[in-house]
């Protein structure tokens, strides 16, 4: 009988600091009971072949040698390129098939999922060393997903699909990862059911920002977005060009949300404070940051109306989903999302990327 081994990697929302990670801003995030699973079956020979059913896809190739990328994207040849590198040789002779529960391209994650859950199978069917780190998994999943193609993501994803629960990451290099919570529930996950381009918002919010940020140290050599507060900021952003502006106060206003959600988190949790903070953080993302959309919007609204504590929209935005936190309510808000047109599902924070199916052969 052939040896069986199946991974599942989780999808997250994220709490605090969204659009900052690749700022080098702290961000506190939560993975989600919604999984990307591969399930892998040893059957000889040198080929790994890929089914994909949720997107009706398929490959194979030998992950002896470096592979060239069939599409522009392609994260999960990239890890085969990326392991070999590292002088890791992935797994000969498998078959896999692919599936997910979380929503495509709506901002929980699944292209992190994938990577981290795929990544986390190379290692554990090669018996290689870093199979058993979760750190480890994140960073060559960052590396397979982000670094290969040049794109603008930060590594908050990865690490918290690797690590599960509630986590803090300060994603300064040397990148320091903080379990806050094992779990931490009462959310709806609300797809607004709108395609989302993830790259291009990504990349045209972090742009400007740093445009901004680099004007202001040029002007004012003692800005650090790290640190200066917006009471001193605030005379030397006047000075930028409005599209600047606003987007540098919106991350100086969104680093310190996360910093008191930090010290929310880090106590005796206090849900409405946390509420009133998530949607305050939404606001600062429409509004000056620009990454909304009138039916994100309407769907936080929605939200509140209904009885959450907070909404915000979730990943990068300009469409994809948003979540409520409403502990004790999660019924009634997500009948409420659904009447705003968005597709609700109750979600719960869930461990990290793991084995499910060991491997093992009779």
């Amino acid at each position: 009988m052939a040896d069986t081994l199946t991974v599942a990697a989780p999808g997250r929302i994220c709490l605090f600091g969204e659009h900052q990670d690749f700022l080098g801003l702290p961000v506190i995030a939560a993975a989600i009971d919604l999984h990307i699973t591969i399930f892998g079956r040893r059957v000889g020979g040198d080929v790994i072949r890929l089914d994909m059913p949720d997107i009706e896809d398929a490959d194979e190739f030998d992950p002896c040698c470096a592979l060239e990328p069939r599409t522009p994207r392609d994260y999960l040849r990239a890890a085969i390129n990326v392991l070999l590198r590292e002088g890791i040789q992935p797994p000969l002779g498998w078959d896999c098939t692919i599936t997910g529960k979380l929503p495509i391209n709506a901002g929980c994650s699944s292209s992190s999922a994938l990577t981290v859950a795929w990544v986390k199978f190379l290692l554990e069917a090669a018996d290689a060393c870093g199979k058993d780190d979760p750190a480890a998994v994140a960073r060559l999943a960052h590396r397979a997903e982000v670094v290969e193609f040049g794109e603008p993501g930060g590594m908050m994803d990865h690490y918290t699909s690797a690590m599960g629960g509630v986590v803090h990451i300060d994603t300064r290099d040397p990148i320091e990862v903080t379990p806050l919570r094992e779990s931490m529930d009462g959310f709806v996950l609300g797809d607004s059911v709108e395609r989302k381009e993830t790259t291009t918002v990504l990349r045209r919010s972090k742009e400007d920002v740093l445009e901004g940020v680099r004007l202001l140290k040029e002007r004012h050599g003692e800005f650090d977005l790290h640190a200066t507060t917006l009471d001193d900021a605030g005379p030397w952003l006047a000075d930028l060009p409005e599209h600047n502006r606003l987007k540098v106060e919106a991350n100086i206003i969104d680093r310190d949300l996360c910093r008191r959600g930090l010290e929310l988190l880090r106590g005796g949790l206090d849900p409405a404070a946390v509420g009133r903070l998530l949607t305050q953080h939404h606001w600062e993302l429409s509004g000056k940051l620009g990454v909304s959309t009138p039916k994100l919007d309407r769907m936080v609204e929605a939200a509140v109306a209904a009885g959450a504590l907070g909404a915000k929209l979730n990943g990068s935005g300009g469409g994809g989903c948003m979540f409520a936190y409403c502990p004790g309510a999660e019924e009634r808000v997500a009948a409420a999302l659904a009447d705003a047109g968005g597709k609700p599902c109750i979600v719960h924070s869930d461990s990290g990327a793991r084995v499910i199916g060991e491997c093992g052969g009779a």
